[in-house]
């Protein structure tokens, strides 16, 4: 089985498509070479100052640079793409009612580095979850060639599906080959690693993924992306970061600092906004 490519116009329905049969997907040429050097551009300064990898999962010839939406606009858009939010909102549907950006990373894979070890992202969360929950989407977006040389993401198509004790044999890998503005969508669930680079250039993708709104995420938002810079961010952004309710009852706050008993705050207003929906805060 091999990673199905599809068209730079691909509706929601053929990519849930493809991620329920495969779990995964690539959808050819989303954003222009303009967009990508502006990503490359505001990133850069920050991906330079960031170190290896500490260690062989990390990657001891990788670079792993967050809190992209407090650095980066473009990367701001690159999130709410209308047709990755549809689509993340649809592949998590069953299971809450809203979702939360789960983590921003680019990654820079530099040539030696080794293959990472297979893995299902899903297990940021231990093995807590039930098999039939999916907790999250996954998106990498090429800002280099993706090649097997160079290191692209190499991924077991299907896998999701399996027993987690279930080992891949050689033949069932796939690699997300792709162009520079080209997303790879994969879920929690599916066996996938970076892939060993052997090129004489570095690979570098911008790693973003939404999940459940009642889990923690993996990247702290609220400290990478703390009120006083996400004040100035579009509400729908706002929400994904987490500075809005998961749910009936979850996330209110009491503004510590104000002599005004237990008052119930939504987290709307800590950026400025007032809560849209007084039943999630049980009022």
């Amino acid at each position: 089985m091999s990673v199905t490519t599809l068209s730079q116009d691909a509706a929601s329905d053929e990519i849930l498509s493809r991620l329920s049969a495969d779990g995964a997907v690539i959808v050819a040429d989303v954003i222009d070479r303009t967009t990508v050097q502006q990503m490359t551009d505001e990133t850069m300064p920050y991906i330079d100052n960031t170190p290896m990898g500490g260690d062989a999962f990390t990657g001891r010839r990788t670079q792993r640079t967050g809190a992209l939406i407090a650095r980066s606009p473009t990367c701001r858009r690159l999130v709410l793409d209308p047709t990755v939010i549809e689509t993340a909102r649809r592949f998590l549907a069953p299971f809450t009612k809203k979702i939360l950006l789960h983590l921003t990373q680019t990654i820079r894979i530099h040539p030696g580095a080794e293959k990472q070890t297979l893995h299902r992202d899903r297990f940021a969360w231990g093995s807590y979850l039930p098999n039939s929950i999916e907790p999250q989407l996954n998106t990498i977006w090429a800002l280099t060639e993706f090649t097997e040389e160079n290191g692209a993401t190499r991924c077991v198509p299907g896998s999701h599906t399996w027993d987690w004790e279930k080992r891949a044999d050689a033949d069932q890998f796939d690699f997300a080959e792709m162009a520079p503005g080209s997303v790879f969508f994969y879920t929690g669930s599916i066996l996938h690693s970076g892939g060993a680079n052997r090129s004489k250039h570095a690979r570098l993708g911008v790693n973003l993924t939404y999940c459940l709104g009642w889990l923690r995420q993996e990247e702290n938002q609220y400290l990478s992306c703390p009120p006083d810079i996400a004040k100035d961010l579009e509400p729908e952004l706002q929400d994904l970061l987490g500075y809005t309710q998961g749910d009936f009852a979850l996330g209110y706050y009491s503004d510590p600092y104000q002599d005004d008993g237990g008052r119930i705050l939504g987290p709307e207003s800590i950026v400025g906004r007032s809560r849209t929906d007084r039943n999630e805060l049980g009022a």
